[in-house]
C-alpha cells in the first residue's frame, strides 16, 4: 500500500473514531455514532492488513481500550466488530508479541491516565500529558527512532491523532 493511500486512512480513522465518540457522548445520537464507527472501522481495518506498523498501532489502541473497559456502548461493539471480521476476513500481517504488547501497554496507560489522573494530581504538566494521551506518541517515537517501526508510522499516527483532535472542534460547531 503506497505511504499517500495508508496516510489517508490513518486520518480517516482518527477523525470517524472521534465523530463516532463525541456522536454518542456529546450529542446522544446512536445512529451517527454507529455510521461513523463504520467508517472508522473499515479505514483502521483496512491500514491494519495492509501494514503491521498499523496493525501494531490499531490493535493496540483496541486492546488497550478493550482492557481499560473503554469499549461502552453498542457503537463501539459494531466498530469493533466489523474491524475484526475485516481482519480475520483479509488477514493481518506476522506481528511480534513483544511489540504488540508494548503498544498494547502504551493504549492502556493513556486511557486509565486519561480517566484517572484528575484525581491524582493538579500539575498541569501531567494533566494534559494525560489529557492529550502522549504516552501513545512516545512510544510510537521510540519505536520508529529504534528502526522497530516505520518513521512514516510516526508521522501517520501523528496525523491520526491531529485528526482526532480536528473532529472535536468540528462536532462543537454544530
Amino acid at each position: 500500500m503506497n505511504y499517500f493511500v495508508l496516510g489517508l486512512l490513518y486520518i480517516l480513522s482518527g477523525f470517524f473514531m472521534k465523530l463516532s465518540d463525541d456522536s454518542y457522548d456529546e450529542n446522544d445520537n446512536l445512529y451517527l455514532a454507529i455510521v461513523f464507527g463504520i467508517l472508522c472501522a473499515l479505514a483502521s481495518g483496512i491500514a491494519t492488513v495492509f501494514n503491521a506498523d498499523a496493525a501494531y498501532v490499531f490493535f493496540g489502541i483496541l486492546i488497550g481500550n478493550l482492557l481499560a473497559f473503554k469499549i461502552d456502548g453498542i457503537h463501539h461493539v459494531i466498530t469493533v466488530v466489523i474491524f475484526v471480521l475485516i481482519c480475520l476476513i483479509c488477514g493481518i500481517p506476522h506481528l511480534s508479541l513483544v511489540i504488540l504488547l508494548i503498544t498494547i501497554l502504551a493504549a492502556l496507560s493513556d486511557e486509565i491516565g486519561h480517566e484517572l489522573i484528575y484525581n491524582v494530581t493538579d500539575n498541569k504538566f501531567i494533566l494534559s500529558f494525560f489529557e492529550y494521551r502522549f504516552v501513545m506518541k512516545i512510544v510510537i517515537f521510540l519505536l520508529a527512532f529504534f528502526g522497530v517501526l516505520s518513521y512514516w508510522t510516526f508521522l501517520f499516527f501523528i496525523l491520526f491523532e491531529l485528526s482526532y483532535v480536528m473532529a472535536g472542534l468540528v462536532l462543537k460547531k454544530d
